[in-house]
């Protein structure tokens, strides 16, 4: 919150000097990877303008993709974001009215959607359409056998976006979209999406509360924003059981989030068995973010990683696909993305 060809990284030192160069080029040599973890970026994720000063900042992506290319980690997975079909999938999880709200909004120049904490500018709407657009095309490589995981650094994030209304920095839910893509496009019958963000995902969860299908699991700081992620919302109706949150006091570091996903999430999970793995990975647990209030060290975040890849190895051929959530610490964020990524390829 608040906060696809594929080829190699030291194959873009031409296209990417700069995350802020234009977009990878699109006549670069296309290649099928088993086994690699593909990596989701385009410029055009630069171009949501939040203003000064605001944490969730294009800078953030300028720091990850530069430490990934400098490390040579990951494959790109180029024109990920050039669907024609996006729309039609963000309808499944928010209303019309919304989607046309927010483009209306932005087309407008309105400062900000529903709460001053969620700027907008121009092309906001663009923006966010194409960060979909890019988790989706990471659902189809992974799916496919094309990749073996993925890793999609792309804003706005999204996992408090609500089915009408923005929050949290958050336009469009790009982890639940994909839940239901998966699903209706790849029938995939059950998706687990693993939430380690130091915020609640109070949007993913309630896209999926009364769904038997796709089990929810958080861990995060409570009591914190947006309010949501105590322990006893565990679903409703048919749903009931299958969202699982963890809430940790501040102060909380890597011993308590690896208990957290070692002893609630890898049983549930294991019992669950999903047919794929969705990661809302928040890198604002990191012990110098300046909005959380965590201890979570980047060897943390890769000890979560390999949780979860210890799930997916055991349920689903490894089928990961990881979608940045927060983060604003600019070498923390870079530290913790790089971990996630090398622990993601091992």
């Amino acid at each position: 919150m608040l906060w696809l060809c594929l080829i190699a990284w030291p194959a873009l030192h031409v296209g990417l000097q700069s995350p802020l160069a234009a977009a990878p080029e699109a006549g670069l040599p296309r290649a099928h990877a088993p086994g690699k973890t593909g990596v989701v970026y385009d410029a055009v994720f630069l171009r949501h303008d939040t203003g000064p000063r605001h944490p969730e900042r294009p800078e953030r992506l300028e720091a990850i993709v530069n430490r990934l290319r400098a490390r040579e980690l990951g494959s790109l997975l180029p024109d990920a974001t050039a669907r024609t079909d996006t729309i039609e999938w963000i309808l499944t999880i928010h209303e019309r009215a919304y989607i046309d709200r927010v483009r209306r909004s932005c087309r407008e120049g309105l400062p900000f959607l529903d709460s001053p904490d969620t700027p907008v500018c121009a092309e906001s709407y663009e923006v966010a359409v194409a960060a979909v657009a890019g988790v989706l095309s990471a659902v189809d490589t992974v799916v496919r056998g094309e990749a073996r995981n993925a890793f999609c650094v792309v804003r706005p994030p999204g996992h408090h976006a609500l089915a009408g209304r923005a929050m949290g920095f958050c336009l469009f839910n790009n982890v639940a979209v994909a839940a239901r893509y998966a699903q209706r496009r790849h029938n995939l019958a059950k998706i687990l999406i693993v939430d380690w963000d130091v915020h609640h995902g109070n949007g993913t969860q309630r896209a999926f509360y009364e769904d038997p299908t796709v089990l929810y699991f958080g861990v995060h700081q409570h009591p914190f924003y947006p309010g949501t992620g105590s322990a006893d919302e565990r679903g409703a109706g048919g749903g009931e059981g299958y969202t699982i949150n963890v809430p940790l006091p501040a102060g909380s570091g890597d011993a308590e989030f690896i208990a957290a996903l070692r002893d609630k999430l890898r049983p549930a999970a294991l019992a669950f068995e999903p047919d794929l793995v969705l990661i809302s990975a928040g890198f604002d647990a990191h012990k110098d973010d300046p909005i959380g209030g965590m201890n979570v060290t980047a060897d943390g975040f890769a000890e979560l990683t390999r949780t979860v890849k210890g799930i997916a190895d055991t349920c689903c051929e490894g089928r990961i696909v990881s979608v940045l959530e927060g983060g604003y610490d600019l070498e923390g964020l870079a530290d913790s993305a790089e971990a996630h990524v090398k622990a993601l390829m091992e």
